[in-house]
């Protein structure tokens, strides 16, 4: 899990969507300033570019990537993560480490909204080639629920074909339980667009096991921490064991994220978790790649299209209110 490629952490809300808003400028930033040279005050002392969100913003240089999401019994694609990967000029592809920390909530929402119209996008394409079934998901701070109108986005631009699955939005525990009547009336929402929650990297947070039955969520996703070894380390497995039995009782898929070995892989399934995620199956590839991937799964070619010039595919929609 990288949270839109990487997790930051949202403090608290802002209100950035009037048109004298931080929302507006940021996209109208993006809109006029995507072609701009890098200036010489967007460089260190030593003359290399200084990346951050927000000049990536403004230049356009941000590009949804996709991981794969495995079943652990049929090895099939079922789903992807959106992440977010920064296409550099100069310093080439960089992940979201370089260029996220330090973001303001402004920015932060704005690269969410984007990335949630750009899945619903994506999913088309990905219909086109052959697999209609790919469940699509979106790391989603708790925040942006409050500040972006998503099941309305959602409604207003949803795929219109009856075999779209669906979008999942990926929040993580220890945002999510501090305020749980607002999480049940966005998991309400999403429910009437066809759309779920899933808990990201549980067991990082600080929440019991007992509450997952107050939480409104289809999908929980293992954090790597109870993944990586859980074939060596007995009290990883026992802990895994129950984490798995409590979500079957209420009716939660399990995804396990980070594996590496197939030996991870084997212990998980033997233990019931559904869904695998990790560089033993696929590494985060471009949009392109992976209908390249998939194409080559289903023998359905692709029909290519021009790149758009933002980078996120069509030109967003300014909202203004």
């Amino acid at each position: 899990m990288e949270a839109i490629g990487g997790r930051a952490r949202i403090a608290a809300p802002v209100n950035s969507f009037g048109r004298d808003g931080a929302m507006f400028k940021a996209l109208k930033g993006m809109l006029a300033g995507a072609s701009e040279p890098i200036a010489d005050d967007e460089r260190d002392a030593a003359g290399k570019p200084r990346v951050t969100l927000a000049r990536a913003l403004k230049h356009g240089w941000l590009e949804v990537w996709y991981q794969p999401k495995v079943s652990l019994q049929t090895h099939h694609w079922v789903g992807a993560e959106a992440l977010i990967r920064l296409r550099h000029p100069e310093l080439g592809i960089l992940g979201p480490g370089a260029f996220l920390p330090g973001a303001s909530e402004a920015d932060m929402l704005t690269l969410t909204e984007t990335v949630i119209r750009t899945a619903l996008r994506d999913w088309n394409d990905c219909a086109a080639v052959g697999m209609p079934g790919l469940h699509l998901a979106v790391n989603v701070p708790a925040s942006a629920f409050v500040e972006i109108p998503i099941a309305r986005i959602i409604r207003e631009e949803r795929p219109k074909s009856d075999k779209w699955p669906g979008l999942i939005l990926e929040v993580t525990e220890d945002e999510i339980v501090h305020d749980l009547q607002m999480a049940n009336e966005v998991a309400n929402e999403l429910r009437q667009q066809n759309c779920s929650l899933a808990i990201d990297d549980f067991g990082a947070g600080y929440s019991s096991l007992g509450r997952l039955r107050q939480l409104p969520f289809s999908e929980l996703k293992i954090d790597r921490a109870y993944v990586m070894d859980c074939h060596l380390d007995k009290m990883k497995a026992g802990m895994l064991e129950s984490i798995i039995e409590l979500a079957r009782r209420f009716g939660l898929k399990t995804v396990a994220e980070g594996i590496e070995s197939s030996h991870e892989s084997h212990k998980l399934q033997g233990l019931g978790v559904a869904v695998g995620q990790g560089f033993l199956f696929a590494k985060p590839m471009s949009k392109e790649d992976l209908l390249t991937r998939i194409s080559a799964t289903t023998g359905k070619r692709r029909v290519e299209q021009p790149r758009a010039w933002w980078q996120f595919g069509a030109v967003p929609t300014l909202r203004t209110g």
